[in-house]
């Protein structure tokens, strides 16, 4: 049930990026040019310190994730690398021709054409479609589908034929599809691939978990900090507050989930207790202990403010992830607390993930799903146990399944997606994807865009379909390098279907930013959702990188990473393209700290800009209690 934060850099089309990130399926609008071969990912960043374990830090997203956008590389460390996460795939390129004839995707850990990383994310735990903090991204390759070029043409993919089943409301669809792969040989040949049909809550005072500098000059009352706005200049944000650590973590430090902010309250959870914290003040509010340690986290609460919360059955070492815990993140109040059924049979290992759609919460693994009410707990339904099976959901406006599906073989995989009546657990659609193809993330939930990769072969590609379930287009990414930040790994591992930061969509485009190295501006490339082709393309500003984070009143509300000279900022692109529009420039005098964030998370809201740690560790205790865990600026 572990969410990651999404916090990856964006990668780019040109190359398969982050298994999670992936072309469209269906039948391409157009067929898809041969793409280039993969870049080598970039070398992962340290990860931060941790004293020394079996384990080491958290896995990075497993799909060759790019980083989380808005964190600044480290001394040292390669920019888009987060620390102790595997490394990723290479999946920079846009993805070429897909399942669905759109182009192919790259491989898994390949960022496509502006995959965000596997699971939303940045990428820990955590992770939000907004910035959440979450495990760092893999490194970006030459990424997303183009379309047929001559000869020495084209896009890291080589061309292939296969064909999408997609099943809408009763009818079965087929449709042909062109895939492009990294291919050589006898391979370049073009086949054609026939169709298929205890948790308590504080009274009182606050617990509290962290020291706060409000950034007044007078320190954090533990170690003396100077005034962070001593420096800031004429026409930049202030820092409001910073925040470190102030618990007794594992040997091998702990993932953060969030933030989120509600009202006038700013949330993060982490090992076993969520805490509320004043958004103008980052004081305590309130705080709820949980028995054992927290394990997964919807991308975002519910339309009331309320989350559910997924912690381990028990203390032992592979405890699953079934006890689910409802907190009011407004006033830290719990409320039910149930525990999902086990899992039963071969793939019973795999962990929750949940998600919030109206007034459901889904808690879905690799053998089982369910929908709870949010009100009070009660089971709503249980996800099909035949044909095919809802394995992870993403929410919402609406709720999004990925299924697995009969194959009648077992050397070939058959997945689905499709959107679910969230009382009922009943499809209102399902669109069938080629065999073996798999689906890797969902981007936007209205409009529907995916992500689908084909993980043996590295291939990558994102699609859209129409509120009926029909393939509406294809991305087509050219020779862009593109990585979304999903926070991460495989969703059959227990990771989220979303949270992916690096990407955007409104009703006609989808907004994705290109990867590049460090210390050059990158761009927010928007597509037609009806052609899958590029609109047009916006230049970050200076010499830093933007990160598409969500849509807000018609924008494209954009994080401006900071570089080694000028602190970040929040920035909004209007529909039509242009340059960014800065709201809050963060001061230069603390762009340093800005970097510092490891896999970092972000919210937005009430006119102020929140990042946090996706994670925190440290080699001994007294370091721990030095890292600083989140951050807010302000007009």
């Amino acid at each position: 049930m572990t969410q990651p934060p999404s916090n990856q850099p964006p990668g780019g089309f040109g190359a398969p990026q982050d298994p999670n990130q992936g072309a469209g399926q269906g039948m391409p609008p157009v067929p898809p040019v041969p793409p280039q071969a993969p870049q080598t990912p970039p070398a992962p960043q340290s990860p931060p310190p941790a004293a020394p374990g079996p384990y080491g830090q958290a896995p990075q997203p497993g799909y060759g994730y790019p980083q989380q956008p808005g964190q600044a590389p480290q001394p040292g460390q390669p920019p888009y690398g987060q620390p102790g996460q595997p490394a990723q795939p290479p999946y920079g390129q846009p993805p070429q021709a897909g399942p669905y004839g759109q182009p192919a995707p790259q491989p898994y850990g390949y960022p496509q054409q502006g995959q965000p990383g596997p699971y939303g994310g940045p990428q820990g735990p955590g992770g939000q479609q907004n910035p959440y903090g979450g495990y760092p991204t893999q490194p970006a390759y030459p990424g997303g589908p183009t379309p047929p070029q001559g000869p020495g043409g084209g896009g890291p993919f080589k061309g292939r034929t296969g064909v999408v089943a997609g099943v809408a409301a009763a009818a079965v669809l087929i449709a042909a599809v062109t895939t492009w792969a990294v291919v050589g040989g006898d391979d370049d040949k073009d086949p054609v691939a026939k169709p298929t049909a205890t948790a308590t809550s504080s009274s009182g005072a606050p617990k509290p978990t962290e020291s706060v500098d409000e950034g007044d000059g007078t320190g954090d009352g533990r170690n003396g900090e100077d005034d962070l706005n001593a420096g800031r200049q004429a026409g930049e944000a202030k820092v409001d507050w910073l925040l470190k650590n102030n618990v007794d973590l594992p040997r091998n430090g702990s993932d953060v989930f969030g933030p989120w902010i509600v009202g006038d309250t700013v949330v993060k959870a982490m090992y076993k207790g969520v805490d509320g914290y004043g958004l103008t003040d980052g004081k305590p509010k309130w705080h709820v202990d949980l028995p054992f340690e927290l394990c997964a986290a919807p991308p975002e609460p519910g339309a009331d403010g309320s989350m559910v919360f997924g912690y381990a059955e028990s203390a032992k070492d592979g405890a699953k992830c079934t006890q689910l815990q409802k907190i009011d993140l407004k006033t830290g109040k719990a409320g039910w607390k149930k525990a999902v059924p086990k899992a039963t049979g071969l793939f019973a290992f795999s962990d929750n993930t949940l998600s919030i759609s109206g007034n459901t919460v889904t808690a879905a693994g690799s053998s089982s799903a369910y929908g709870f009410s949010m009100t009070d707990g009660r089971q709503l339904f249980k996800g099909a146990t035949t044909g095919c099976k809802p394995f992870a959901f993403a929410g919402g406006s609406k709720l999004i399944a990925a299924m697995d599906c009969p194959s009648g073989s077992t050397t070939k995989k058959i997945q689905a997606v499709g959107q679910v009546d969230p009382n009922t657990g009943k499809p209102k659609f399902t669109f069938q994807l080629e065999a073996n193809w798999e689906v890797d993330k969902v981007y936007s939930v209205d409009p529907l865009v995916v992500s689908a990769t084909q993980r043996e072969q590295k291939k990558w590609t994102i699609f859209a379909l129409d509120a009926n379930g029909k393939l509406r287009s294809q991305i087509q990414g050219g020779k862009d390098k593109f990585a979304p930040s999903c926070g991460g790994s495989f969703v059959i591992f227990g990771k989220n279907l979303q949270g992916c930061t690096g990407v955007a969509a409104d009703a006609n485009t989808f907004y994705m930013a290109t990867e590049t190295g460090y210390g050059t501006p990158n761009e927010v490339v928007a597509f037609d959702l009806k052609t899958g082709k590029q609109k047009w393309r916006s230049k970050a500003p200076g010499d830093q990188s933007m990160t598409p984070l969500r849509m807000e009143g018609g924008q494209v509300l954009l994080y401006v990473d900071p570089s080694y000279d000028k602190g970040g900022a929040v920035a909004t692109l209007a529909p039509t393209g242009g340059a960014p529009k800065i709201l809050l420039q963060h001061p230069a005098s603390t762009a340093e700290i800005e970097s510092s964030f490891y896999s970092a998370g972000y919210a937005y809201g009430s006119g102020t800009f929140v990042v946090a740690a996706g994670r925190v560790s440290a080699s001994n205790d007294k370091d721990e209690m030095q890292v600083k865990t989140m951050m807010a600026f302000s007009k």
